[in-house]
């Protein structure tokens, strides 16, 4: 980086040389999120604690011509905060506040480096919560769920990020401080907040919201299903929502799942079961009871060898803790997983599943499945050791085929994980090159320079190669 003696002296003048990160190992932390395939070292690391501070690096890397990242805890699985151009990450970890709570209205103004739990744990005791809940709520940030657009175990009922933000403080790629949406449900207008979230980054940097709050439900009802196969409980899925029933939450989890679980935390899973399912209804609890025998019956019709009933909270939270531990535990079962996440049609589920299961033996990788099942929204895990390169080589084409098949019967490549550096290969399986090209130009309305978050989303020309598909005559949008 040229003059980069003299960028780090003007950095530390914004946020203070405290706050500025350029020794070598320490700038390790920041190689890669989640998703640790995928690896690129910064040249510093900036830390604000205001969104004056974030405005004034903004403004700095563009007279500098330096790319700039924001991140926040490091959660992601798509290499969506990679530096993948060097340059400056800007991490928000320290941009922690919850600004203002509004129970009367329901709202609350939040920094980006708020921790997704903590602000549930806020408003918990005045019977209140925020409904988005990733497995890493514990730790994931609410600046990075908005880039994402994350969703969680209870999208099914109540939404994605999207449905739960109102209004949007950004600095923009050139530096400036804009506000989108606001307090109340509708603005008129374009829906600029709209676009802004999910956009992973590359239109500007978040630093403030305005969220959505819940009151807390009457009641809940949870059951635990056991099965056979993951082909009886895939079958059970459909049939409960074409039984008119919208669950809180519809979650699967397969063999070796149940397996990694019960073994590290001895939950009670039977470890010959082909799949579990948690479903949660919420709501007023009058008639609850007549939705839980509607789904016993439909369990029994799909052969479910034993069903269990959470008997009070304590209970419930066991259940949930075992399904939000999964991830943890898959640790027992190789050293390196990569966590796909595709989305497919609800009925499409059993195919889909048993194609996974195809792919797998194909190759001889190894493949674990834990997922939302109730929107079809797929994780499948791919066990392999990134110490053996021919393993990494099989798992690319696991990738590549799993994200394919998912296509082709009607879905698409991410649920809630985002696009990042992992899946911009695979944009063109669902999208046209005219198609790509309209978002390269909304992109560019925002991020005319190209400096924010580069070299994430869109194809290359390897992308189309690696697909097997013609590269399009005209100029490509990850050129």
């Amino acid at each position: 980086m040229a003059d980069r003696d003299q960028l780090i002296a003007e950095l530390s003048a914004i946020v203070g040389s405290a706050h500025v990160i350029t020794d070598p190992t320490s700038l390790t932390v920041y190689e890669c999120d989640g998703a640790t395939q995928f690896k690129a070292l910064p040249d510093v690391v900036v830390l604000p604690t205001t969104t004056q501070e974030v405005s004034a690096v903004v403004k700095l890397a563009n007279r500098h011509n330096v790319p700039f990242i924001a991140r926040g805890t490091g959660t992601g699985l798509s290499g969506g905060m990679l530096a993948v151009n060097g340059g400056i990450i800007i991490a928000l970890n320290r941009m922690n506040r919850i600004l203002d709570i509004d129970l009367a209205n329901q709202r609350a103004v939040v920094e980006p480096g708020v921790v997704n739990l903590l602000l549930t744990q806020a408003v918990q005791d005045d019977g209140y919560y925020y409904a988005p809940d990733p497995s890493s709520q514990q730790a994931c940030s609410i600046g990075g769920n908005i880039a994402e657009n994350s969703g969680g175990p209870h999208t099914l009922k109540y939404g994605v990020t999207s449905n739960h933000v109102l209004g949007l403080e950004m600095v923009t790629t050139d530096g400036e401080i804009i506000e989108f949406g606001g307090s109340v449900e509708e603005t008129p207008g374009y829906d600029i907040r709209g676009v802004i979230i999910g956009s992973e980054g590359t239109f500007g940097i978040i630093t403030k919201a305005i969220v959505r709050l819940l009151r807390k439900p009457q009641g809940y009802q949870t059951l635990l299903g056991i099965f056979e196969t993951i082909d009886e409980a895939s079958n059970a899925v459909s049939s409960i929502i074409s039984a008119g029933i919208i669950p809180a939450a519809l979650e699967m989890m397969d063999g070796p799942v149940i397996k990694a679980v019960e073994e590290a935390f001895h939950w009670g899973f039977p470890l010959d079961a082909g799949a579990v399912l948690i479903v949660e209804l919420d709501g007023i609890t009058a008639g609850m009871q007549s939705q839980v025998e509607q789904i016993t019956e439909i369990f029994n019709d799909h052969n479910c060898r034993e069903i269990r009933y959470a008997k009070d909270d304590a209970d419930r939270q066991k259940i949930w803790k075992s399904r939000k531990s999964a991830f943890g535990a898959l640790g027992r079962l190789a050293p390196n997983y990569i966590t796909q996440d595709g989305v497919v049609p609800r009925t499409q589920l059993p195919k889909v599943l048993r194609r996974i299961a195809e792919i797998s033996e194909k190759y001889n990788i190894p493949i674990a499945n834990v997922f939302h099942a109730g929107d079809g929204n797929i994780h499948p895990i791919v066990l392999f050791d990134e110490r053996d390169p021919d393993q990494c080589e099989r798992v690319d084409a696991v990738n590549t085929e799993i994200l394919t098949v998912c296509a082709e019967v009607g879905g698409t490549i991410t649920g809630e994980h985002g696009i990042g550096l992992e899946k911009m290969d695979y944009m063109p399986l669902i999208f046209s090159p005219e198609d790509l090209a309209l978002m390269v130009d909304i992109k560019e309305i925002f991020n005319p320079s190209g400096l924010c978050n580069p070299g994430k989303i869109f194809p290359t020309a390897k992308s189309y190669a690696k697909l097997g598909l013609e590269t399009p005559n005209h100029s490509l949008p990850g050129k």
